[in-house]
């Protein structure tokens, strides 16, 4: 005769799978008339595939030897564009802000700073909300979705976002559990605020330095086709797209394609 505690458990993974059905529903109900955005990009409902335990753990072990390695090998790098950083404009090399992680766990993301100190997010909420809702917010046959010419960006800011080396101390990100290697990119909080269910799919992985969009979409498409590659990402990333998507990556960053 099963005991109570299997009867619970069964009942909250029958209560769990009609709450992924529900939601699946809801989205399809929300997106009746949407089913294919002007990107091209057919969207599908979410359905969740998790990964094993497994698989996990291995991507845990390969991100912190990747990022250990990382770090001392390019500790002379970080060092010099510390060094830039400080000399052209005041303020620290460093600059940390909340992002949202793994199952909405908040965390703080490491970057080399950009822009000015104090500088006011008043534009780029206005630009986040913008592009969420499917608007262009730069600049015609470019970076169509990415904000273009933000003051408060610093000129060596503007070399360091365009080459991506601003992203390097998420090394020590990474060595922490807070982020992996590769992933979505870590959302903002007031971003997260005005996700829809889809949306949400997005932080059942770690988020990442790299991934689908970074390599083949930046600020070239919009936010739904954003989200369509990293639920591809969810449902069917594996160990050998981590290993693809990190080498097509040092091209990305040699083109600096779509990150200035």
């Amino acid at each position: 005769m099963p005991s109570a505690d299997a009867n619970a458990a069964t009942r909250a993974e029958v209560d769990a799978q009609i709450e992924q059905l529900n939601e699946a529903a809801r989205w399809l109900e929300e997106h009746a008339d949407d089913t294919k955005k002007r990107s091209g990009v057919f969207m599908l409902p979410p359905t969740v595939v998790p990964r094993s335990r497994r698989n996990y753990a291995l991507k845990r072990v390969f991100d912190f030897f990747v990022a250990l390695i990382a770090i001392i090998l390019l500790s002379p790098i970080m060092a010099l564009v510390a060094l830039a950083v400080k000399l052209d404009s005041k303020g620290p090399a460093l600059f940390h802000q909340e992002r949202i992680g793994l199952g909405g766990k908040p965390f703080q993301v490491y970057k080399f700073r950009s822009m000015r100190i104090d500088s006011d997010d008043a534009v780029h909420r206005e630009a986040v909300k913008k592009f969420m809702q499917g608007q262009q917010i730069g600049e015609e046959g470019g970076n169509k979705y990415k904000l273009a010419r933000d003051p408060r960006i610093t000129r060596v800011g503007a070399f360091i976002r365009a080459t991506s080396l601003d992203e390097l101390p998420q090394l020590f990100n990474v060595l922490r559990g807070e982020m992996s290697i590769v992933g979505p990119r870590p959302a903002l909080r007031y971003e997260v605020e005005q996700y829809r269910y889809r949306h949400r799919y997005r932080l059942l992985v770690t988020p990442g330095i790299t991934g689908i969009w970074q390599v083949y979409g930046r600020s070239k498409v919009d936010f739904e086709t954003l989200v369509s590659m990293d639920l591809h990402y969810v449902t069917d990333g594996t160990f050998w797209l981590d290993l693809k998507l990190i080498f097509l990556t040092i091209g990305v960053v040699f083109k600096r394609s779509g990150g200035k």
